[in-house]
């Protein structure tokens, strides 16, 4: 099968398309032949070496829709030829066909093609579970999200409406991606990140938001303690700037009813599957009903994968991007 592998860390250019042996399913697994394959930062962080070094053509790849090809020992549920958009935790996504673990291949609901299936099983996992799982919205919340012209942002901001947030505020690195987020997803609105505090306060009338959604990390990490309201928490899931980890101190959490909490989808997958499987076909419920949507900006071809590559490496990107590996 075709695949894009890697052998060593660095740019875009150690990713190169590589002939590879079908892989075959284990028990509790099943095989997909891939349609599209989604391209997220997690994939970026992979090839640069934040995961560990690559062992032998090492394929990346966190999410990808298909069809069932065949399944392991002792699968049920699921038949051959069903449509599934599926969440990879060890990678294999840029390929022809990955290898999944079936708890994390999810049904692709009629309303949904497999295009947007490709760009849908990270995504939208990641903006539920942050938002239901960890900063544990309630109805009338007030919502910040960064990095809001995101694939992850973008889901977000239509998930915490459907769930109940009175408001929705996002930040973007430039007026350009602002202009974007807020016209595509129905943002209350959406200020570029070096000025976020004070235009957060302002729009709030001083109370700052229950809830900020952070995957940037270091001195916006740091800022958006400033904009919370009481009780009010940062939900943090990604390191995008690839800063320092912070030291903070607790004793102004408590003096400040400030929360500090935390989303990985990939610790989940490996403690408690099921809560990760329920946070996926609760937002795919709502995907198909149209509530929410993934905005697919760019597609790419399978071998193209080094310029999806450049494009999220270097902040140019916005809304979803996909490879196409098969098509429909």
């Amino acid at each position: 099968m075709r695949a894009i592998t890697f052998k060593e860390t660095g740019g875009p250019e150690v990713l190169h398309l590589a002939d590879l042996p079908t892989p075959t399913p284990g028990p509790g697994e099943l095989l997909i032949r891939v349609a599209y394959a989604g391209v997220n930062y997690g994939e970026v962080q992979h090839r640069l070496g934040d995961f560990g070094s690559p062992t032998g053509d090492t394929v990346t790849g966190l999410e990808a829709a298909g069809h069932v090809a065949e399944l392991g020992e002792g699968v049920t549920g699921v038949s051959v030829g069903d449509r599934v958009t599926a969440y990879l935790p060890d990678g294999g996504g840029y390929a022809e066909y990955a290898v999944v673990p079936a708890a994390f291949a999810f049904p692709l609901p009629d309303t949904v093609d497999l295009r947007t299936g490709g760009g849908a099983a990270l995504v939208l996992t990641t903006a539920y579970g942050v938002l239901a799982g960890a900063a544990r919205i309630a109805r009338g919340d007030t919502v910040l999200i960064h990095a809001a012209a995101g694939g992850v942002g973008g889901a977000a901001a239509q998930l915490a409406r459907a769930l109940g947030a009175s408001a929705v505020y996002g930040t973007a690195s430039t007026p350009q991606k602002a202009a974007y987020a807020r016209d595509t997803f129905g943002y209350d609105d959406v200020h570029v990140r070096e000025t976020f505090p004070e235009s957060i306060l302002a729009a709030t009338a001083g109370r700052g938001v229950d809830i900020v959604l952070d995957p940037i990390g270091g001195p916006t990490r740091l800022a958006s303690l400033d904009v919370l309201a009481p009780f009010g928490r940062i939900a943090v899931y990604g390191e995008a700037a690839r800063h320092p980890d912070l030291t903070l101190p607790i004793l102004p959490l408590w003096k400040n009813n400030r929360t500090l909490t935390g989303y990985n989808i990939g610790d989940l997958s490996r403690r408690t599957p099921e809560t990760l499987r329920h946070h996926a076909l609760s937002a795919l419920s709502l995907a198909a009903s149209g509530d929410v949507r993934i905005d697919i900006t760019e597609e790419y071809e399978l071998g193209e994968a080094a310029e999806a590559h450049r494009l999220l490496g270097e902040g140019r990107n916005r809304g979803k991007v996909v490879l196409r590996v098969a098509g429909e």
